[in-house]
């Protein structure tokens, strides 16, 4: 009975030892750096490497960590790339790529980022061969498709950031005005990390009581207002944040620590990351975000979550805005 509550994922491989665990951050903008800062307080690697274009400056960063590692469980901080220091890693954290020009599209966008990953990519696949890799470059859900496409890395070992942080961000809206602990919140954010992302109200609970014990359609006008101003407030707080201090970075980083705790250290935790789905709710080949468990093989299993038709069509529809996206690139 209880096998029913998820769908295997058949790529993923058995677990290998990861000790000692080495990693590697392509990318040491903000978000590179607060992923880096956040995986070093709370010991997640034995050895990182970060990697940057920025030579100069990457090595400055390292400078400045070293200076605290007195005050950090031990951890071996290098600059240089997979190619050099980088080699057979267990996971490579994707965060390098363009940033969005005013009046630029979405497609220019990502075709600039393909370009990058195809040349980050040729040596990640032959230095770290046997690397979960973890993507986390915007927009998110495509690029993970596109590292999936171009690695030929069985899915399981292709995980994008997805909804995490989404899902973090809906919970505290929630649990402020619910008056308890985040943690103690059990709510999701499923499909594209965007605009077409969407909550599920049918499955949200406190210790099992629902938020939504009634069905959507049965709330009150005002009550489905005050809720969907409290999903508005989720959705958009990437603008918000961006809008005040120019990007986001400690939220996702954060969230990345998570997700490498949840694989390094086996955690067979549910996160609501991005990988391939290709059957589920009659979507096929794309990546978006889903409640799934992830452990050191990668991706082991989707939740396989009750979802009423209004959220399956939303969901559904979420998958075409990224499907369209996807049909235009070239690979």
């Amino acid at each position: 009975m209880f096998q029913k509550l998820f769908i295997p994922n058949p790529e993923a491989e058995k677990p290998a030892p990861l000790s000692p665990r080495k990693g590697v951050i392509i990318g040491v903008g903000q978000v590179g750096l607060a992923c880096a800062y956040s995986l070093l307080i709370q010991d997640c690697f034995d050895e990182l490497i970060l990697q940057d274009i920025a030579k100069d400056k990457v090595e400055g960063e390292v400078m400045d960590f070293l200076s605290g590692m007195p005050f950090l469980p031990p951890t071996e901080l290098k600059a240089g790339t997979v190619a050099d220091e980088g080699q057979n890693a267990d996971l490579v954290i994707i965060t390098a790529g363009a940033a969005q020009k005013p009046g630029e599209s979405r497609l220019n966008l990502v075709e600039k980022n393909v370009a990058i990953f195809k040349s980050i990519l040729t040596d990640v696949v032959k230095y770290c061969p046997d690397a979960i890799l973890l993507i986390v470059s915007n927009p998110v859900d495509i690029m993970t498709y596109v590292t999936l496409k171009i690695s030929g890395f069985p899915s399981s070992r292709v995980i994008g950031s997805g909804t995490v942080l989404d899902t973090a961000r809906f919970r505290t809206v929630l649990s402020r005005r619910l008056n308890i602990d985040a943690r103690s919140v059990h709510a999701y954010i499923v499909g594209e990390h965007g605009d077409s992302e969407l909550p599920i109200w049918s499955t949200a609970n406190v210790a099992g009581v629902k938020i939504v014990p009634n069905g959507w359609e049965n709330l009150a006008a005002a009550e489905q207002e005050d809720l969907t101003a409290a999903f508005e407030l989720v959705k958009n707080a990437a603008y918000e944040i961006i809008k005040r201090k120019g990007y986001t970075s400690y939220g996702i980083g954060l969230a990345v620590t998570d997700i490498v705790k949840a694989i390094l250290r086996s955690q067979e935790r549910v996160l609501t990351v991005s990988s391939l789905v290709d059957g589920l709710y009659d979507i096929r080949d794309v990546c978006l975000g889903l409640p799934t468990v992830v452990n050191e093989k990668g991706i082991v299993k989707t939740v396989n979550l009750a979802l009423n038709q209004a959220e399956e069509k939303q969901l559904r529809h979420s998958a075409g805005v990224l499907r369209e996206v996807f049909t235009q690139l070239k690979l």
